[in-house]
């Protein structure tokens, strides 16, 4: 068997979590007992949603882009993503007095968009289905002469995505297993990386919509597996592939993928709108899901869950929870 250096190391999420010292949010631990009594187990939320941008995604877009020469600051970057990735790069662009141009699918939901022009960035616009996102971002970044931050395959954003686990582990101490949601699969990545670090016997559970589980096939095929882009609701995990740097840390130290419908991420969704009173996009709402409908191999103890974040505005939101409550009603899902 051959071995290679991993594309990140704990050290990097170390660091990456000083340079993000009194940049990015230390976003709260949640806890609800009816979660508890649900899972059968102590279940701590790591509110990503509270992070800047709503999404984790700042963590790793600030410890990219903060790294870049001053001469590539005053080219600016370009960034590919379907909204969080886009808003996070937009952001700290603007904080480190740089310019970035964002490649987005036409589809993405308006108010990331709206959040992404709002930041100050400019935006480009692609069909998710027919258009190759990683193709279109490179030539505009070649023709532009642009820096790339890519949303997760990228080793400073995987390590500065890990910083989330990090802060996880450093407030609420040893876990018996770490629930990440999966789309390139940069978050989880980081997080594992920091979590097998400080605890190896810890169980790294990722989560995926039924419709795109590449990872999961993927890490039971030993290889990265293509399928076709996915429809689902949780359109930050609406990815066709892993990440090829992602793909092999997630290999050795992912212990197990489960899938979620796109009606469990809605009641998902619900129950934390409801019961924990926080908002949660259908993306970050996948481990949640995976928890309530039993998805995952029973975990006893403790567990972190990365509630990955919260953007999605009041009006999908209600059309989510609605279409839901309405299949309910009609005796479907």
């Amino acid at each position: 068997m051959t071995t290679s250096t991993p594309p990140i190391t704990f050290d990097d999420v170390r660091d990456a979590a000083t340079r993000l010292e009194g940049v990015a949010h230390r976003t709260p631990v949640l806890r609800s007992r009816t979660l508890d009594a649900l899972v059968g187990a102590e279940v701590l939320l790591k509110c990503e949603n509270f992070q800047r941008v709503g999404a984790f995604k700042f963590r790793g877009a600030y410890n990219a882009v903060s790294r870049l020469t001053p001469e590539q600051l005053a080219r600016g970057v370009a960034a590919y993503s379907s909204g969080n990735h886009a808003q996070a790069v937009a952001l700290a662009a603007r904080e480190l007095g740089t310019t970035a141009v964002i490649v987005m699918p036409e589809d993405a939901p308006r108010s990331k968009r709206a959040a992404t022009e709002g930041y100050g960035a400019e935006i480009v616009t692609y069909d998710r289905y027919t258009e190759d996102r990683i193709a279109i971002g490179a030539a505009l970044a070649a023709e532009r002469g642009l820096a790339l931050i890519p949303p997760y395959d990228h080793p400073h954003v995987m390590a500065g995505q890990g910083t989330a686990a990090l802060e996880l582990l450093e407030e609420v101490g040893e876990l018996d297993a770490l629930v990440v949601p999966v789309g390139g699969g940069g978050l989880i990545a980081g997080s594992a990386t920091a979590a097998k670090a400080l605890h190896p016997g810890i169980r790294v559970i990722g989560v995926e919509p039924e419709a795109g589980d590449d990872t999961r096939r993927s890490l039971a095929a030993g290889r990265r597996v293509e399928i076709p882009v996915p429809h689902t609701i949780a359109d930050g995990q609406a990815l066709h592939i892993p990440g090829e740097l992602t793909f092999p840390v997630n290999l050795r130290l992912v212990d197990e993928i489960a899938p979620v419908s796109d009606d469990e991420i809605r009641d998902a969704m619900r129950f934390a709108f409801e019961r924990l009173k926080i908002v949660v996009e259908p993306s970050g709402a996948t481990p949640l899901a995976a928890l309530l409908s039993g998805r995952t191999a029973p975990v006893a103890g403790r567990i972190g869950v990365i509630v990955s974040g919260g953007n999605v505005d009041a009006e999908r939101f209600a059309l989510l929870c609605g279409e839901r409550r309405r299949n309910l009603r009609s005796g479907h899902g």
